[in-house]
């Protein structure tokens, strides 16, 4: 084709505008997946590999490389924990006729319904597996539960406790599936009504058996005692609030009103009847009357749902966090104060002991309170980001066994041993979760179901000089959140900023609370 002299240059101007407009537009992610695969290179490497789902270990790295956020920050412990346990979070998704579901233990257990699966760390499983960029697997494992085991002869949601309700809600707040909310909305309606009728009281409030709580042999305790506990309690709570707001979502008035009521009353029971003024703790209440002697770190549950009200005599409950003679211990927080007699007396490392060993699922709902109280309360009582910080990190140190990478059951608080021993069972226990804490907690992405990016970091100041959150999925769009105290790591400018699709649309100079519109 021959083009004419003026229409040549017209045409050569044209392209090396396009160019130039290219090369102006933002570059839409941050960071590569190399540190990931590298990560991924080594877990692997270590790694018999004695079970096998729906992704090997030799695809383990694709497979993360496009469904997980990319993290990176100076302490090599977080870095490399958080990539492990995508890792060994990928290890339980299974592909069945029911569709995808993801297991707890590696291994089959008896006590497991359909396809392996136990619904007692299910609110862990749907927080950690929002932040996947296909939605397939944790929709697809949403209504495994609630359709497929519904029809089973012996349904095993009801198993234990759960705070089904609140992490389907949670799960809207990221992916915006107006659709799903509707269609799980009904389910979820009859689940919480089911809970009222097989562990309601008269008076209102709800009790547990330890074991169906997932803590059995705890100072509280006893397999078959019916305590009123701090976890249903906290759970309901939270689900009557996710019912409440997803009525509101699907405009069902009625629907939206009832949780409402129930919300605000279990709010006022809690407070009332399991709030122990002596020792500014919240406890169990035995079947038999009057509260447990002890602190157990079941009494922080109540703020992973905000229920506690903005007042200093309930904050003054965390003061027992960073006391030795309370939760802290060198290789993490106890589940039972550790100047209780009974500690660690119910038989260690025989049974599941909740008698103060450390649980990564109990650490979980510990940090998970820490940060809302942090982010959304007024009175912290001597609680700050550094204190997240410190408990983040120790928990990312204990991911270890001989030196090398490990996630098990549960732990001696002084040495760190993994008390199942080299049991296979206990080998990448999916019963906790982890990236969450980095993802709404360190790096503070807290989700809305409006149309604004919030941003609170608990990074504590002076701590880092850089962190980058890159190619997370949110409300349909892929975000960047950074910080870079010099500029010069990401070459994206000084400070906080936040980028929509490649765009920035927020910033601050300094680790603070940043909102911005999509």
């Amino acid at each position: 084709m021959k083009i004419p002299a003026i229409g040549f240059f017209l045409f050569l101007g044209l392209l090396c505008s396009a160019g130039l407009a290219r090369a102006q537009q933002p570059a839409p992610f941050v960071l590569s997946t190399d540190k990931l695969r590298s990560s991924v290179a080594w877990f692997n490497s270590m790694d018999q590999e004695t079970v096998v789902n729906h992704i090997p270990n030799e695809r383990a790295a694709d497979w993360l490389a496009q469904q997980v956020p990319l993290f990176e920050c100076p302490d090599s412990a977080l870095q490399q924990t958080y990539y492990y346990r995508w890792w060994t979070y990928r290890k339980h998704l299974k592909q069945t006729p029911d569709g995808f579901v993801f297991t707890e233990f590696i291994t089959p257990m008896k006590h497991a319904g359909s396809h392996n699966t136990i619904s007692s760390a299910l609110g862990h499983h749907l927080n950690e597996g929002r932040w996947l960029h296909d939605p397939q697997y944790i929709d697809q494992y949403t209504r495994f539960w609630l359709f497929a085991d519904a029809k089973r002869a012996a349904p095993k949601l009801h198993g234990f406790s759960s705070w089904l309700q609140d992490a389907v809600y949670s799960l809207y707040l990221v992916q915006q599936n107006k659709q799903q909310v509707q269609e799980l909305l009904p389910a979820l309606n009859v689940d919480y009504r089911l809970w009222e009728k097989e562990r309601m009281l008269p008076s209102g409030m709800f009790w547990q058996y330890d074991v169906k709580d997932a803590m059995e042999e705890s100072i509280s305790g006893g397999r078959k005692v019916k305590n009123v506990r701090p976890t249903i309690n906290s759970y309901m709570y939270g689900n009557a609030k996710a019912l409440t707001a997803m009525a509101k979502l699907t405009k069902n008035d009625t629907l939206q009103r009832k949780y409402a009521a129930k919300a605000k009353q279990l709010r006022t029971d809690v407070q009332r009847t399991l709030w122990d003024e002596k020792a500014a703790f919240f406890k169990v209440q035995y079947e038999k009357g009057g509260l447990c002697e002890w602190r157990e770190e079941l009494g922080y549950i109540p703020w992973y749902f905000s229920l506690p009200a903005d007042k200093p005599k309930y904050a003054k409950q965390w003061e027992q966090l960073t006391d030795e003679g309370g939760f802290k211990a060198p290789w993490g927080l106890t589940t039972a104060e550790r100047r209780a007699p009974g500690f660690r007396t119910h038989g260690s490392g025989h049974g599941c002991e909740w008698d103060g060993a450390v649980w990564p699922y109990a650490t979980t709902q510990t940090l998970k309170g820490l940060a809302n109280l942090l982010t959304e309360y007024k009175h912290h009582d001597g609680m700050s980001a550094q204190v997240y910080y410190d408990e983040l990190r120790k928990y990312a140190l204990s991911h270890q066994k001989n030196g090398v990478p490990y996630l098990g059951e549960y732990q001696d608080e002084k040495n760190g041993e993994w008390l199942k021993g080299d049991n296979p069972r206990s080998s990448y226990y999916n019963h906790s979760g982890f990236a969450d804490l980095i993802i709404t907690g360190l790096v503070g992405l807290k989700p809305r179901p409006d149309n604004v990016v919030e941003v609170f970091p608990l990074v504590p100041q002076g701590q880092w000089d850089y962190f980058c959150l890159d190619q997370v999925r949110y409300h349909g769009r892929q975000l960047t959140v950074l910080w870079d105290k010099t500029g010069q790591k990401y070459g994206k400018g000084q400070g906080l900023r936040i980028f929509a699709d490649g765009k920035e649309i927020g910033r601050a100079d300094k680790l603070q609370r940043v909102t911005a519109k999509l």
